[in-house]
């Protein structure tokens, strides 16, 4: 969102009043409601011109009393903690209105991969492997392309071989992020880590990395490298898929991302799915991937990852039995 549309949408949002304000917050992605957040907190004042201009845009009807929120700092905490509850709005208060640091680890999932990874680069690859295991896949994977490829790599082994982690490593995690977990010796341990997990993350990194990272563990443990890639499940391995199942996940499957997800699939994977479709269908999408041009691999994989999730949830479902795992290069 640029700054415009950023300084515009905080107004809006404050002629609505907190209620309506927060109902909107609901829908947003955790960046976005800390970008407007912070752009409510720094807006003390609005000219009139400026807030007419903003309400002509979006089609409201602007009131002939001047419009002010007389503290935008109490709004801002009042539509957080309405919109997201009052745990997940505080992990953001405070950064967004004093600029101070937000501990522990549900925070994390509110920052983006490049602050995450600037913020454990210097810690040790196992406090490191603790941590991330405890956020999304795909946000784990974004944190460690930041990271060098011997760090990555050293986190992932210690991902694939973490088996729980005990509520005195809990108190070893406060130190490096200040209250990760309540709960303290209370806590049972927890049921993260492991090869499945190191899969699931490796399966998010792209091909590139994927190469680098299994080699590298198999020199250090062959029989940890084996165990990875059996819960590993890539696009390539879609064709294993029997024909009910491709035909379920050709029903979740937006057209466009087909298109682009076959760019760069084998021969016998892209005949799976023409043979699965209707005949009138299946020519419609060999006509699509002719006329395509270029597609950066980057985005390929990215439309192939998105895939993965849907193959993924449809597994997990029942509706599919699973048969077995960034450059601008152009395929």
């Amino acid at each position: 969102m640029e700054e415009q549309g950023l300084e515009d949408a905080a107004i809006l949002l404050m002629s609505l009043g907190e209620e309506e304000a927060a109902e909107v917050f609901k829908h947003l992605t955790p960046k976005e409601v800390q970008r407007l957040g912070e752009t409510i907190a720094r807006t003390k004042s609005i000219a009139r011109d400026r807030y007419d201009g903003v309400l002509q845009r979006f089609e409201a009807q602007a009131a002939e009393s001047s419009m002010m929120v007389s503290n935008t700092d109490e709004y801002v905490r009042n539509v957080l903690r309405k919109a997201l509850g009052e745990d997940k709005a505080n992990l953001l208060i405070d950064r967004i209105l004093q600029g101070s640091d937000v501990s522990g680890i549900e925070s994390l999932k509110w920052m983006d991969a490049g602050s995450i990874a600037e913020l454990l680069r210097n810690e040790h690859p196992q406090i490191v492997a603790a941590i991330l295991v405890h956020l999304e896949f795909d946000q784990v994977s974004e944190v460690l392309k930041q990271l060098s490829e011997r760090m990555r790599n050293e986190v992932l082994v210690r991902v694939a071989t973490l088996d729980g982690i005990q509520p005195n490593a809990l108190k070893d995690l406060n130190d490096v992020l200040s209250r990760v977990l309540a709960g303290g010796d209370r806590m049972r341990k927890a049921s993260l880590g492991g090869p499945k997990t190191a899969a699931e993350i490796i399966n998010m990194m792209g091909s590139s990395v994927e190469t680098s990272v299994l080699d590298y563990i198999r020199e250090a443990d062959n029989d940890l490298a084996q165990k990875i890639m059996d819960n590993m499940f890539t696009f390539d391995d879609v064709v294993k898929i029997d024909d009910k199942g491709i035909q379920a996940l050709l029903k979740e499957v937006q057209s466009e991302s087909l298109v682009i997800s076959l760019k760069g699939a084998p021969p016998e994977l892209r005949e799976k799915v023409f043979r699965n479709m209707s005949s009138r269908a299946a020519e419609t999408l060999k006509e699509d991937l002719e006329s395509r041009g270029p597609v950066r691999l980057a985005d390929v994989e990215n439309e192939q990852k998105e895939m993965l999730k849907i193959v993924r949830r449809l597994a997990d479902e029942g509706q599919i039995v699973l048969g077995g795992g960034g450059d601008d290069q152009f395929v």
